[in-house]
């Protein structure tokens, strides 16, 4: 690689640097990114497969960035070409999605109020974090993903790496899942009324999985983007669409319930523990995605500029939920809430609204088999010509580990075959890790480290941060303990009361 071309491929000045003073210029730069932001100390060492002889005792963040990317000079696939204009699209793909639709669900039973207030608190507590796992990452720019992530934070222990690739594909799957069953949901609401021979919502589950199977081959998430940007537009005119349509339809249709409509400021006394817990861990499960963000953070040119992606997101974030949950849940009231919430629709404004989501129905799951697939695809062919040429074998097992990834989505979307439950389980089994718990350790590993560098900080800002990290990881562990209990408990109570279809069910799921 030419002396030029690596100055135009590298980030400027993203040095790892042992301070024991900080800027109000890199203060600013830790909040909201850019070229002043001071990357600490690693704490691990650097892996022995980054190590050579020319760049054996590389140190900083920037060298291994520079070797990063002059690898991938003159390759036919390039993977860190993403701005953060880019990476930003990605994270609207992931959040502006269809999970939007169960937070009217969640305030009927938290009561509006409350509900809102949870929202904007679970969104500052995610952008935290977040901000955590972004500096994490810049200290260790070879972490692909959040299982690279996993082993580098517990000490390098293998089992840390197994553990978190267990809970990494777990999820991710769980989540392709969920697109099958909505995608399968969809296609029941949009043909009802229509005779389909033999067993319409598994054949329908089968062809949203070839459809997500096809839409997630793309191998960069460059490509990714520029799909997730069209996937959050659409996504955001069905939700306004159905807030609207939520206002000024007649009222909601019979079939969603009975009686008048109204909605509670405050939870009502007949919610069960079991319910409250269940609409809260909907809440977090929407906006925490911080599985995804060290894949993101992999990809770009210039980790430092990730913040901006972030909060520009976030901000976009608390506005639609809000908006969008509040309203849909004020016009619907209690009775004839659903999840999602297009079923609190009359039947014509149910199908406009649901149908400006098919893309995101598709995308992000898509998005999520792509983040799965390379983290596998990565390590199998790592330092091989078929990570970056285009061959018959590179592109046969990356087409081969998405078609697996698929299958087993499909098999879990016949299995949990509904919405909000769904969404439940996913957030108390691996939120708790991936939204809290993780960070909450990464945060005092990286100050264990600054201390040794000398970095000082303000005794009243140290002790506040340190009861900020250690309330983290106790709300991840009662995520994990009382929020599983919570999730199985509604599954449960859900069979029970035949409020459900059966495993494999042949009947329609359509709202």
């Amino acid at each position: 690689m030419s002396e030029k071309s690596l100055k135009a491929a590298s980030p400027p000045d993203l040095e790892a640097v042992n301070t024991a003073t900080t800027t109000s210029s890199s203060r600013w730069a830790s909040l909201f990114g850019g070229k002043n932001v001071v990357v600490g100390s690693r704490i691990a060492p650097i892996p022995d497969y980054l190590k050579n002889d020319e760049a054996e005792h590389s140190e900083t963040a920037s060298e291994i960035l520079d070797r990063q990317l002059a690898a991938e000079d003159g390759a036919a696939i390039q993977y860190r070409t993403c701005s953060w204009q880019k990476t930003a699209a990605l994270l609207f793909s992931e959040y502006i999605c269809l999970a939007i639709m169960s937070f009217p669900w969640s305030y009927r039973y938290l009561g509006l109020i409350p509900g809102l207030i949870l929202t904007v608190v679970v969104a500052a507590f995610v952008q935290y974090t977040s901000l955590i796992l972004w500096k994490f990452c810049l200290r260790h720019p070879e972490i692909r993903d959040v299982c690279d992530l996993g082993q580098t934070l517990f000490w390098g222990k293998e089992w840390a790496w197994w553990a978190t690739a267990v809970m990494f594909v777990l999820n991710n799957t769980f989540i392709q899942g969920l697109h099958v069953l909505v995608g399968a949901k969809y296609i029941n609401t949009m043909t009802e009324s229509d005779t389909i021979g033999g067993c319409r919502t598994v054949e329908f589950s089968i062809l949203v999985t070839f459809i997500c199977w096809i839409g997630s081959l793309p191998r960069t998430f460059e490509m990714m983007s520029k799909l997730g940007t069209a996937s959050a537009a659409f996504t955001f005119i069905s939700v306004v669409l159905a807030a609207v349509f939520s206002a000024v339809q007649s009222g909601p249709p019979a079939k969603a319930g009975s009686g008048d409509v109204v909605y509670d400021l405050f939870p009502n006394a007949s919610v069960t523990f079991v319910q409250g817990m269940a609409a809260f861990l909907n809440i977090s499960y929407t906006f925490i995605g911080q599985i995804t963000l060290p894949s993101f953070i992999a990809e770009m040119r210039d980790p430092r500029e990730f913040p901006k992606s972030l909060w520009a997101c976030t901000i976009a974030e608390i506005i639609v939920f809000c908006v969008v949950g509040a309203v849909m849940y004020v016009f619907v009231g209690n009775n004839y809430m659903t999840a999602p919430a297009f079923g609190s629709l009359q039947d014509l404004y149910k199908k406009i609204s649901f149908s400006f989501m098919i893309p995101t129905l598709i995308f992000l799951g898509c998005l999520y088999a792509s983040v799965t697939c390379r983290f596998v695809f990565f390590r199998v062919f790592r330092n091989s010509r078929h990570l970056n040429d285009h061959t018959v074998v590179g592109w046969g097992s990356w087409a081969g580990i998405l078609l697996i990834t698929w299958i087993a989505a499909f098999l879990i979307s016949q299995v949990i075959p509904f919405f909000s439950s769904l969404l439940s389980v996913m957030s108390s089994l691996f939120d708790s890790w991936f939204g809290f718990i993780f960070w909450g350790v990464a945060y005092f590993r990286m100050r264990h480290v600054d201390r040794q560098d000398g970095k000082k900080e303000n005794k009243i800002i140290d002790w506040a941060s340190n009861g900020l990290n250690v309330l983290i990881i106790l709300i991840g562990v009662m995520f994990l303990t009382v929020g599983t209990y919570a999730s199985v408990q509604g599954i449960i109570d859900s069979f029970e009361a035949h409020e459900v279809p059966g495993v494999f069910s042949c009947a329609t799921n359509g709202s």
